[in-house]
């Protein structure tokens, strides 16, 4: 026999064993876990956390609901879950539910085996056809999850009573497999009551019929913390099905934020134009999601996702590349100035702790100034600042702006020479792009530090000495 198995019979001859989809993940994951590698791809930040929760609950063979606000990779750990199931696993030939050929459960495939026993055909599913996915929504039906009599099978003409005239839903396709649930407390409770049946007392009622329905399911699901703790949005009964109840959370710094965000991030593909973010930009960019994460003005309970610092970014980046496509320069290099384009990316994913929407504005403001002061300490020293200072004694001023060119801000060095030290260790290069950058974070650091005052009209903004 050469292939693989295409009877029941070969299958049994192969030495293939039935293993039920739990101990199969086990198995799998154990083997991850053996070999030094990760049982989820992809997700960053949760390797002392979140992971080792997940791998005792894979390896305890329980249901997983993972808790946690927007934007935690929750879905992406769920999706990656599909990983842990075998490449390619046989089922019944034809068979909506994947049926064990060992132990068929829907009626067409015990017919069909009780027909043709060993010689039973038999077909490979991927592991993919093994996921199955509903985000819960309030209208979701017992259809949806477990199934509906289907008018054209009762008008070939087959009784209601007959299980034949059944077509299964996402739950009872998803056989063998992972089936996930987001949001679980949207589900209307009678909804919840029918899930529980199927996967707890393995059977469930159709119109008014009756059916016996073992599948073998390996439950996971996501939810807010607030509605799953919430009396009344999920019934006690399936609350109890999950073995493992795991906490996610965001980044707790800001270099994993920037590893997320470098990720995630897609480079523009410009000819012509070479894009390069300073450390010292995405790293106000990772602070301002983090600073709006401890503002009491920002609602936690709704939760600031890293797709914020995402979007962000790239927002950041694509203002910096128009700029160096309108004065035709060959680097785009992102500046403070350009942190004014973040209001756009910033304002659908920040929901404000106040009644009057006009103070969304400020409240965001607020959080940009922290963050970019933030990073300025962290990587200037006050004092080495002094000689830069004692250059806007004489009523000096310097004037920046978004659309400002780069080689104006060369010219600022040739009338603050002190400036030249702390703009190089900052800049990382001497182009003039990245030096713009640099300049406006040490001006800007320097205003927010009330060392210099600030005059800002449209995109431009002046700089000079308090007085």
């Amino acid at each position: 026999m050469t292939g693989r198995p295409a009877t029941i019979g070969q299958l049994r001859g192969s030495g293939w064993a039935s293993v039920p989809v739990k101990e199969e993940v086990r198995r799998n994951a154990a083997a991850r876990i053996a070999a030094g590698r990760p049982v989820v791809r992809g997700v960053l930040g949760y390797d002392e956390t979140v992971l080792p929760q997940l791998e005792n609950a894979l390896l305890a063979g329980h249901d997983v609901i993972l808790l946690g606000e927007r934007g935690q990779a929750k879905t992406r750990i769920i999706r990656s879950l599909v990983d842990l199931l075998d490449e390619e696993t046989p089922v019944v030939a034809g068979s909506e539910i994947n049926d064990d050929p060992y132990h068929p459960v829907s009626r067409a495939a015990r017919d069909l085996v009780a027909e043709h026993g060993e010689d039973t055909p038999v077909e490979w599913v991927g592991r993919d056809q093994r996921f199955g996915e509903k985000l819960a929504t309030p209208d979701t039906s017992i259809a949806d999850l477990i199934g509906e009599v289907d008018p054209i099978r009762v008008a070939e003409g087959r009784y209601l009573s007959d299980e034949l005239t059944l077509h299964y839903g996402l739950v009872p396709r998803t056989n063998r497999g992972i089936f996930a649930i987001n949001e679980l407390p949207d589900l209307a409770e009678r909804i919840q009551v029918g899930l529980l049946n199927v996967l707890e007392e393995r059977d469930v009622q159709v119109r008014g019929y009756k059916v016996r329905l073992p599948l073998d399911v390996l439950l996971v699901a996501s939810a807010n913390p607030e509605d799953y703790t919430n009396r009344g949005r999920i019934i006690t009964p399936l609350k109890d099905r999950f073995g493992a109840q795991i906490r996610t959370h965001y980044p707790l710094d800001v270099d994993t934020e920037l590893e997320v965000v470098r990720q995630e991030w897609k480079p523009p593909a410009l000819g012509g134009v070479r894009v390069d973010v300073p450390a010292h930009m995405a790293e106000i960019v990772a602070s301002i999601t983090h600073e709006a994460r401890r503002s009491a003005s920002v609602n936690q309970r709704s939760g600031v996702s890293v797709r914020l610092s995402v979007a962000n970014y790239e927002t950041l980046v694509a203002n910096a590349v128009r700029r160096a496509l309108r004065l035709g320069e060959p680097d785009a290099v992102p500046r403070v100035s350009d942190l004014e384009a973040l209001a756009s990316s910033t304002g659908g994913k920040v929901e404000i702790e106040t009644l009057d929407d006009s103070e969304g504005g400020a409240v965001v403001e607020g959080v940009v100034r922290t963050a970019v002061l933030t990073v300025f300490r962290r990587r200037c020293r006050i004092d080495d600042y002094r000689p830069v200072l004692a250059g806007f004694d004489g009523g000096e001023a310097v004037n920046v702006g978004d659309d400002v060119p780069s080689a104006e801000y060369l010219a600022v060095l040739a009338r603050f020479p002190a400036l030249r030290g702390p703009v190089a260790s900052l800049a990382g290069s001497e182009t003039p792009a990245a030096v713009a950058s640099a300049v406006e974070l040490v001006l800007e650091g320097l205003h927010l530090s009330r060392r210099l005052n600030k005059h800002a009209v449209g995109g431009r903004a002046s700089y000079r000495t308090r007085g």
